[in-house]
């Protein structure tokens, strides 16, 4: 790990490359190195049978010189320098589940099958070996996979650590899927059509996650995204919801600096920039926002001269009775419980996002006013046109509450089979051109 370290800081700014000369009753020749630092190292290239091997080994050695291949170190091993990069290139600058998807990938993937060769050793033969056999039981890990180690194999080269990148040009194979990217991919058997919604936002009411169901399943959000609003989101003038931040792990932060359950609800940055978005509210998110604020301020007024449990006022819209932000465990058992009792599919949570997504993409909207909606990172475009996002966005949520009239409680004159043909007249008006 020194070594790496030494190495990635350390660049040679000069060299001299001596001529062919015999080493031990074989041809070889030397290279001396001037560091930046003011070192020098000298480099041996020997065990030649022909002098002319050793003089085309030379003008290759000058090339890569000349070019910035050339490896000063080739005794680096592989599982040292993967390990390395995660723990100090990359884990400072992801977020801390990206940070545990990437060591699953090093630890239990690259470290095994790399174990006993160095770094430059490494060649396109090894790469496809590992894709494949990967690929054959896990295919989303062996997406994942090609991604860790292309991004390490880059690093390496760039920090002239190997002289080539391997990895280039190698894909997994064909029976593997790589999606479009940009592009929404929901299995349909697990999002809940019009009279499900209907059913599981009605039912919600009596569990202590009905506002959680509506910022999903009416607005999108994810759960890490619904855990971080504050009540100072909202514009209730104009009935906007600025959804900046999410709970989740700081990378490197200590856990032991953290109180009891605090670790996992830190303010952390959103997924993407674009994830950073400002949406209409529904009128029947609303109108909860609004209930639940009031609860909020009973509770803060009944507990302020608590001092054993005060309340905690952090002003997080979803939050315990003591003001404390939820967990992103606190869902599933309401939520699995709602599902089981009102016969819906077992689905997870995140399903509620890809319900709103379908629903959207299904009536003819276009995926780039969906993933600006959903928070997406990028959608590629093939075309040369640009769209103003804020715009397409206050289009799609000004609609959206005559899409919200579905989910609320049907009169005694109304029958549930209604809800489909009302969603079908809805979303006639909402296509995008």
């Amino acid at each position: 790990m020194l070594m790496l370290e030494k190495l990635l800081y350390k660049t040679y700014v000069n060299y001299v490359v001596y001529s062919v000369t015999n080493i031990k009753d074989k041809y070889g020749f030397r290279v001396k190195l001037f560091f930046s630092d003011d070192t020098v190292t000298i480099k041996q290239h020997s065990g030649f049978d022909l002098k002319s091997e050793a003089n085309k080994e030379r003008n290759k050695v000058i090339l890569q010189l000349e070019t910035h291949t050339y490896v000063v170190e080739n005794k680096i091993k592989a599982i040292d320098f993967f390990d390395y990069w995660l723990e100090n290139i990359m884990k400072p600058k992801i977020t801390y589940n990206s940070y545990m998807s990437y060591k699953n990938i090093v630890y239990n993937y690259l470290d095994v099958f790399f174990k006993n060769i160095n770094l430059c050793q490494i060649n396109t033969d090894n790469i496809k070996s590992i894709y494949d056999k990967v690929a054959e039981k896990h295919k989303s890990v062996a997406r994942l996979l090609r991604v860790v180690l292309k991004g390490a194999l880059q690093f390496a080269r760039k920090n002239d650590l190997i002289s080539s990148d391997p990895s280039e040009n190698i894909y997994l194979s064909k029976n593997v899927d790589y999606g479009k990217y940009g592009f929404l991919k929901i299995d349909t058997t697990k999002v809940l059509n019009d009279e499900q919604v209907f059913t599981l936002v009605e039912k919600s009411k009596e569990t202590p996650i009905y506002l959680q169901v509506l910022f999903a399943v009416i607005m999108g959000l994810r759960k890490q995204e619904i855990n971080g609003l504050k009540y100072s989101d909202v514009d209730f003038v104009n009935k906007k919801l600025h959804v900046c931040r999410q709970l989740g792990v700081v990378s490197n932060s200590n856990k032991k600096e953290f109180k009891l359950k605090t670790y996992t609800k830190q303010e952390i940055p959103l997924k993407t920039k674009n994830s950073d978005r400002i949406l209409n509210i529904p009128d029947i998110v609303f109108n909860a926002i609004v209930e639940e604020r009031k609860k909020y301020e009973r509770n803060r007024s009944r507990r302020i001269n608590d001092k054993n449990n005060p309340f905690l006022d952090l002003n997080y819209i979803c939050c315990s009775t003591y003001g404390h932000p939820r967990s992103k465990s606190f869902y599933y058992k309401y939520f699995k419980k709602l599902l089981k009792e009102n016969n819906l599919p077992n689905i997870r949570f995140h399903d509620l996002r890809h319900t709103y997504a379908t629903r959207l993409l299904n009536e003819g909207f276009s995926v780039k006013a969906v993933s600006a909606m959903l928070g997406h990172g990028s959608t590629i475009i093939t075309t040369d046109v640009y769209y103003d996002k804020s715009s397409i966005v206050i289009d799609l949520s000004d609609t959206l509450n005559s899409y919200i009239d579905v989910v609320k409680p049907l009169n005694e004159n109304k029958s549930v089979v209604d809800i489909a043909t009302n969603f079908d007249k809805v979303f006639k008006k909402l296509h995008l051109v």
